[in-house]
């Protein structure tokens, strides 16, 4: 799992769009399960919705990362996912009462640092897939960074700069590990 970086955070902190730049740069990037699950749910009966549905939401995001880790280990090289298995998890928890600890089990399903979008309230927006305010997205960046944290992550925070800044940032760390 060494090669498997999780890009976490708060909703709206430029991940997406940090992924799209590694892809460009010939890295293996997995979506976010979240936002897949929207827009799948959207085509189809729309049930498991986060704002309609949190707990049938998460737990499918859980399925989803489970999948995306089978599918990452047929690729080579550094592997970077947009959210994953930890945050469905957390998500679970905060939706349905849930320990992450149960669902996550034992296993360390990522690398031992996790890059962390801090709230970034200048590039912050609402979109029909993305609901919930600030407020909302920075609480649970709140709940991600504890739970990280207790699971024995080390967080890197990423900067708030250009998406070229923040991938040189990111690579460079993995550069110097």
């Amino acid at each position: 799992m060494g090669r498997f970086f999780l890009i976490s955070g708060c909703s709206g902190g430029g991940k997406s769009t940090l992924l799209v730049e590694l892809k460009k740069r010939g890295h293996c990037v997995i979506e976010e399960p979240g936002r897949r699950i929207v827009t799948e749910e959207q085509a189809g009966t729309g049930a498991a919705l986060p704002w309609i549905d949190m707990a049938s939401f998460a737990r499918r995001a859980i399925a989803m990362a489970r999948s995306d880790l089978s599918f990452a280990e047929r690729q080579s090289g550094f592997v970077f996912f947009d959210r994953g298995l930890v945050d469905a998890a957390v998500a679970l928890e905060h939706a349905a009462g849930v320990p992450y600890r149960r669902t996550l089990g034992r296993e360390r399903h990522y690398a031992p640092t996790v890059f962390l979008a801090p709230p970034w309230p200048e590039i912050y927006v609402q979109d029909g897939d993305r609901r919930h305010d600030l407020t909302a997205a920075v609480e649970e960046f709140e709940r991600l960074k504890a739970a990280l944290v207790d699971l024995g992550y080390s967080i890197c925070l990423l900067p708030k700069a250009s998406v070229n800044q923040r991938a040189e940032f990111l690579l460079g760390k993995l550069s110097n590990t």
